[in-house]
């Protein structure tokens, strides 16, 4: 059984600067990693370098940054440049998004994420190790030359800084069959979202496998990396409070995040075996019934997928996790106040080391 990490996510839509006041508190409580999320919000690499200079040891995660948005030049430096700023604390977690952001928001074309996430993980390792450019991939070229539509006069150049690592660790968000086999493959970290430990066989379990065996050895042991909403308390109508809160959450993706038929979650939740809840959950979120279609989350998939309840529940499921090959949990403290918060999250440490 693998040992397991204690991170946290930041909430992009809170206050940032008392958020990241606060988490000298956090860090000294046993938090080892922060996560930063991007969406359509505030980028989170300018965030990310704020959070180097508060924060000492704990690692300084991307989560997630699109790659459509940026090269894989471009996502290179960016993680060489806040590794520098850290110390080599940096994580590079990249991703596909969904074409609403990227052709919505982003104005780029959504096309090959599988092929272009490989492109990116082998582009940038070639930065990182210092290494002239000379690439010819099927969606990137380096140089640019006049077949792919340059103009003949790019060079082949390598990073001028000397990186801190040549291998600052890569992760992948996927819960696709096929990009889940390419991180097992290819990446340090596979980080799936709304993740049941019980039913990661039946959700992952025969591309883990084939990703796996194309593996290269020096690689290393794949990571997994998942979020959870954290409660460790034994008063019913908390409890009760905080799984609402995964209801919502869980409904919003299994029934919203995406075009009926085109929902990469939806599909999840029937690799899950709730096939009949979420045809269910994206019919009532999709005719604007959102409490009903929170409603119809099915309760093991609440309990399933969070740190809820009792601490000695909370250990049952830390172990579930541990099980599962989950080497790190960006956990979600919801307690009411900051002093409760770092509380939990000092009681989440112990359950961890425990």
């Amino acid at each position: 059984m693998t040992s397991i990490k204690l991170g946290m996510p930041i909430n992009y839509a809170g206050d940032f600067r008392e958020t990241i006041d606060n988490l000298a508190d956090y860090e000294a409580a046993g938090v080892e990693r922060i996560a930063v999320p991007e969406a359509y919000s505030f980028d989170a690499v300018s965030q990310l370098g704020y959070i180097a200079a508060k924060t000492e040891k704990m690692e300084l995660q991307t989560g997630i940054l699109p790659m459509y948005s940026r090269t894989p030049t471009n996502l290179a430096m960016t993680a060489a440049g806040l590794d520098y700023i850290s110390g080599g604390r940096a994580v590079l977690g990249i991703g596909a998004s969904g074409p609403q952001v990227i052709e919505g928001f982003h104005g780029v074309k959504y096309d090959f994420p599988l092929g272009r996430a490989r492109e990116h993980a082998e582009i940038c390792r070639m930065v990182w190790r210092r290494e002239k450019l000379d690439y010819q991939g099927k969606h990137y070229t380096l140089p640019l030359d006049k077949e792919h539509g340059g103009s003949g006069l790019g060079k082949s150049l390598k990073i001028i800084n000397h990186p801190v690592r040549e291998n600052i660790p890569l992760l992948l968000a996927a819960i696709g069959p096929k990009n889940v086999e390419l991180a097992a493959e290819l990446f340090d970290e596979l980080q799936p979202i709304l993740f049941h430990p019980e039913h990661i066989d039946a959700a992952f379990g025969e591309s883990l496998a084939a990703g796996k065996a194309k593996r290269d050895p020096k690689l290393g042991e794949l990571g997994i990396v998942v979020q959870s909403t954290a409660r460790v308390t034994e008063d019913a109508e908390q409890i009760n409070n905080t799984k609402e809160l995964v209801r919502h959450h869980a409904a919003l993706y299994i029934g919203g995040m995406g075009a009926r038929g085109k929902n990469f979650y939806n599909q999840l939740a029937i690799r899950y075996g709730y096939e009949k809840e979420a045809k269910l959950i994206q019919d009532l979120y999709l005719d604007g019934k959102k409490v009903e279609a929170a409603a119809a989350v099915p309760d093991d998939l609440v309990d399933g997928m969070s740190l809820i309840g009792p601490k000695s529940h909370v250990a049952e499921r830390v172990a579930a996790f541990k099980e599962a090959g989950v080497t790190c949990i960006l956990a979600s403290p919801t307690a009411p106040t900051h002093v409760e918060r770092v509380a939990e999250v000092e009681a989440l440490r112990d359950i961890f080391n425990g």
